[in-house]
């Protein structure tokens, strides 16, 4: 999938290279305040998992990380620079992995969002999300009380 967007720049979904490590690893860390290690990213890579990078002008904006395994795919870790967000890069990086993790077999999709996290969530919904869970205390914040995560789940084969 690419789509030219209406300022004429190429924004592609392509698989995520180690070279890429580096760029994601920043965003990343703009991007949340209890960052994974780059070490994570290494290793869902070694292993096997769907890691993709979002890129647009040339650079990566945005990245994906999901898991696929006995029909089901977790999204692992998503996250737009917060320089590109509030462009559709995010639900054009969800509809792709959707898309490959049916192709992968899956039948469903699970992925955790913190209660605070508005835009997410609002994105989540308007993709088909619904909230199946919550993990109490899933999320650490720098105020010391760690936050939960709603658990929330889409059949992927309605599309």
């Amino acid at each position: 999938m690419s789509q030219v967007r209406q300022t004429g720049e190429v924004v592609q979904p392509r698989p995520m290279q180690e070279a890429d490590l580096e760029r994601v690893h920043e965003i990343e860390r703009r991007g949340y305040g209890f960052p994974w290690p780059v070490g994570i990213f290494r290793d869902c890579l070694r292993a096997g998992y769907h890691c993709w990078v979002m890129e647009a002008q040339g650079c990566i904006a945005g990245y994906a990380i999901v898991s696929v395994a006995a029909g089901e795919s977790h999204v692992l870790n998503i996250c737009i620079d917060p320089a590109w967000q509030r462009l559709g890069l995010g639900r054009e990086l969800m509809n792709h992995v959707m898309a490959e993790a049916r192709g992968a077999g899956a039948q469903r999709m699970l992925l955790e969002v913190r209660p605070s996290n508005r835009s997410a969530r609002e994105l989540y919904d308007q993709l088909g999300f619904n909230e199946i869970g919550l993990r109490r205390g899933y999320y650490p914040n720098h105020s010391g009380i760690r936050e939960d995560a709603l658990v929330l789940a889409r059949e992927l084969f309605l599309d």
